[in-house]
C-alpha cells in the first residue's frame, strides 16, 4: 500500500487508502467529435441529392421540361447550399447535433431558406411559372423528410458514440483544494463536454473529499504518478486548477510536462495569470491552453495516412533491393541478416529498430551502445557501402507499418547512447521534447547535416535544435520537402560511416 505523508491543513491524520492503480482504466480508441459533424455534413448532402435523383420521375413535369429542370443538378447546388446555410444557422454546432429535435428543427430551418431561393431561381430565371409550385412542393417534402430522418439517425448514432466514450479525451486534474472541487463539479454536472477524467493528482488526497461531494473524482497519486500515466497513455491532457498564488509550483509542472506530448490547460481560477496563452471554452468555461499536442488528432491521423500508404508502396517496390542486399550480407560475413535494437521512440517508450546487419555479428549490440566511427573495425565491406548509401535502413518501413515510427521524424537514438562520456539526455534537459512525436527513418536534422556520429555535445545540442523546429512546424509539405531533400542530400554525403 501506497503510504501518504499528512498535510499539516488537515485535522484528520487518519491513513489514507489510495484507489486502484492507473492500469486499470481501459485505454479505448477515440476520435474527434469534429469528424462527426463534418460526416453529419457529408450525409445532408447525399439525402438531398439522394432525394432528388429518386423522387424526380414523380415529380409533375410535362415532357418538354423534364430535360429543363434537371433534379440531379439542382439537387447537387441545393445540397451546398444547404450546408452553407445550416452552418450560419448553427445546424452542425455540437449541442445541437446531439439533439434530435433540435438538430432536426435546424435542419428544417435551413432546408427551408433553400427551397425559397431554389422557387425563386426556377420561377424567375426558367420562366416556369406555371409548373413549377407542384413539383417545388413534392421536391420540398421529398428532401426535407430525408434530412429529418437523417438527422434523427445521426444524432442517435453521436449520443450513443458520446455515451460510449469515443469522443472523449482522457483528462486528469491537478489540484487538491477548494478550485480543483469546483471544477470537479462543474465538469460532472456539464452534459455536453467530450472528455473522461480519469483522476485527481495532488499531494493531499483528501483535499476534495472535504468538500463533501460524495461523487468525487478519485485521487490518483502525486505529480509523479501523473507522469507515469501520460508515459504510460492513460492521460492525454491535463487540466491544472491552482490558485495565483500558486505560480511558481505551476511553472514547475508546465516545465516537466513540457517532456511529454500531453495538452496542458490552466482553469481560471485567478487573474493575471498566462493571460499571454490561448484561451479555449471547456462548455462555457474559459481555460487557458499552455501546451497543445505537438500534432493534432486530425493532423495526427494525416501523418498516419501518409506514412502508412507510402511505406506500403515503398516496401513493395523495394523488395528486390532488399532481397539482394540480404543476399549479400549472408555472403559477405556470418550472421543474421537483419539486425534489432531498442530505441527510444514516441513518449519515451523504448521499441526495437530493424536495419539491415552492417557490422560483424555481435559488434552492434550490447547495453552500452557506441556510434560507429570513420574507419571502424567492426563494419563489414558491403556494411560500409550500406551505411553510405543508407540502404541499411529499408527494414525500418517495417517499423512504419508498425507503427513505431514514421518516414519523417526525428531519429531515434539507443538509451545508452551518449556524447562526450554523458547521456544524451543529461546534456540538454529539453531532449524528451524530441520524443513527442514518432521518430522517423529521415529527418530535418538528417538533411540539414546533422547526420553520423555525435561526437560532441555541441553536435548534439545542434540536432536537438533541428529536431524540436520540426516537432514545432510540422505539415504534410514539411515531411515532403524533407524527404525529397533525403534523396539528393543523404546519398552524396560523407559522414555516414
Amino acid at each position: 500500500m501506497a503510504t501518504y505523508r499528512p498535510d499539516p491543513l488537515v485535522a484528520d491524520d487518519a491513513a489514507i487508502v489510495l484507489p486502484p492503480n492507473l492500469g486499470a482504466i481501459p485505454q479505448r480508441w477515440t476520435i474527434p467529435v469534429q469528424y462527426m459533424q463534418g460526416l453529419v455534413c457529408l450525409v445532408d448532402i447525399a439525402l438531398i441529392v439522394a432525394a432528388s435523383v429518386a423522387f424526380s420521375p414523380l415529380l409533375p413535369l410535362p415532357g418538354d421540361h423534364v430535360a429543363t429542370l434537371r433534379l440531379d443538378r439542382i439537387g447537387i447546388m441545393s445540397g451546398a447550399l444547404f450546408a452553407l446555410i445550416a452552418q450560419l444557422v448553427g445546424a452542425y454546432d455540437l449541442p445541437v447535433q446531439l439533439s434530435a429535435g433540435r438538430s432536426a428543427m435546424r435542419a428544417a430551418n435551413a432546408w427551408t431558406g433553400v427551397t425559397l431561393f431554389a422557387a425563386g431561381a426556377a420561377m424567375t430565371v426558367l420562366d416556369l411559372v406555371r409548373i413549377v409550385p407542384e413539383a417545388i412542393v413534392l421536391w420540398f417534402l421529398a428532401c426535407g423528410l430525408s434530412l429529418m430522418a437523417g438527422r434523427a439517425a445521426m444524432a442517435a448514432i453521436m449520443g450513443r458514440l458520446r455515451r460510449h466514450g469515443m469522443f472523449d479525451q482522457r483528462s486528469a486534474v491537478i489540484g487538491t483544494d477548494r478550485d480543483a472541487a469546483a471544477l470537479l463539479r462543474y465538469i460532472s454536472q456539464h452534459r455536453l463536454l467530450t472528455l473522461k477524467l480519469v483522476g485527481l493528482f495532488g499531494s493531499d488526497p483528501r483535499a476534495n473529499q472535504r468538500q463533501g461531494d460524495d461523487r468525487s473524482l478519485p485521487y490518483r497519486g502525486d505529480f509523479d504518478a501523473l507522469l507515469k500515466a501520460i508515459r504510460d497513455g492513460v492521460v492525454n491532457r491535463v487540466i491544472i486548477a491552482m490558485p495565483p498564488d500558486k505560480e511558481r509550483q505551476i511553472r514547475a509542472m508546465v516545465a516537466r510536462l513540457s517532456q511529454t506530448p500531453v495538452e496542458v490547460r490552466l482553469a481560471p481560477v485567478g487573474q493575471g495569470l498566462w493571460t499571454q496563452h490561448e484561451v479555449a471554452v471547456l462548455g462555457e468555461m474559459p481555460v487557458v491552453t499552455l501546451q497543445q499536442w505537438p500534432l493534432s488528432r486530425h493532423q495526427r491521423l494525416l501523418k498516419a495516412s501518409e506514412d502508412w500508404c507510402l511505406a506500403l508502396i515503398a516496401l513493395v517496390a523495394l523488395m528486390p533491393v532488399m532481397l539482394i542486399v540480404a543476399i549479400m550480407i549472408k555472403l559477405d560475413s556470418p550472421g543474421p541478416v537483419l539486425f534489432r535494437q531498442q530505441r527510444q521512440g514516441f513518449n519515451c517508450r523504448t521499441f526495437a529498430i530493424l536495419k539491415f546487419r552492417t557490422m560483424r555479428a555481435g559488434g552492434d549490440g550490447g547495453e552500452a551502445v557506441v556510434q560507429a566511427q570513420r574507419n571502424d573495425a567492426r563494419v563489414t565491406r558491403i556494411g560500409a557501402l550500406l551505411r553510405r548509401t543508407s540502404l541499411d535502413e529499408l527494414p525500418q518501413l517495417i517499423n512504419v507499418l508498425r507503427g513505431d515510427m514514421s518516414l519523417v521524424g526525428p531519429r531515434p537514438h539507443a538509451p545508452s547512447t551518449r556524447a562526450a562520456g554523458r547521456l544524451f539526455g543529461d546534456i540538454a534537459r529539453a531532449y524528451p521534447s524530441r520524443h513527442n512525436v514518432k521518430p522517423g527513418m529521415t529527418g530535418w536534422a538528417q538533411v540539414c547535416g546533422w547526420r553520423g556520429e555525435t561526437r560532441s555535445e555541441e553536435q548534439l545540442l545542434g540536432r536537438l535544435e533541428h529536431d524540436l523546429f520540426y516537432v514545432r512546424n510540422w505539415s504534410i509539405w514539411f515531411d515532403v520537402r524533407i524527404m525529397a531533400r533525403t534523396i539528393a542530400i543523404v546519398l552524396r554525403q560523407d559522414n555516414a560511416y
